[in-house]
């Protein structure tokens, strides 16, 4: 069963949240991943992240890019750890995207990583991160991952 949850905002983020499937495959960790915008589409959304612990799902990785909605929202719909990714998406260059993220209110956390690929990256060693807490072989894995970074 899955234990990371990957949800974007729109199908032209597919691209760059590809690396973050990358690393958790590499990093063997299950994952499930959704296109739903918590514009457009709220009540689904809402369905889905209240069945999460059916699916122990541990942790939420959401990308959008404008206004990115989407990672504060489900972050109010659950009290599982989310991660936001920044997407530069419009003239801003995800700045927007950036200061919609990590400007939460208070006890509405978001985890805010990098812009793009750098985020879509990061965000997948975070959630491996909060997994390894209870997961020895996840740890294991993430020491795998970054030795093989030195050698780059």
């Amino acid at each position: 069963m899955s234990k990371v949850s990957i949800i974007i905002g729109s199908k032209s983020d597919s691209s760059i949240m590809g690396k973050t499937k990358e690393i958790l495959d590499e990093l063997e960790i299950p994952y499930d991943f959704n296109v739903i915008s918590a514009h457009r589409d709220l009540d689904k959304l809402r369905e889905y992240v209240s069945k999460a612990s059916k699916k122990n799902i541990k942790v939420f990785i959401t990308a959008a890019g404008g206004a990115a909605a989407l990672p504060g929202v489900v972050a109010a719909m659950t009290n599982l750890p989310v991660i936001g990714v920044p997407i530069g998406s419009s003239s801003l260059k995800g700045i927007d995207a950036l200061m919609s993220i990590v400007q939460m209110p208070p006890g509405i956390p978001v985890g805010c990583v990098a812009l793009d690929s750098w985020g879509a990256r990061n965000s997948a060693i975070y959630a491996a991160s909060i997994l390894a807490l209870s997961d020895p072989k996840i740890n294991e894995n993430i020491t795998k991952y970054k030795n093989k970074l030195k050698q780059k």
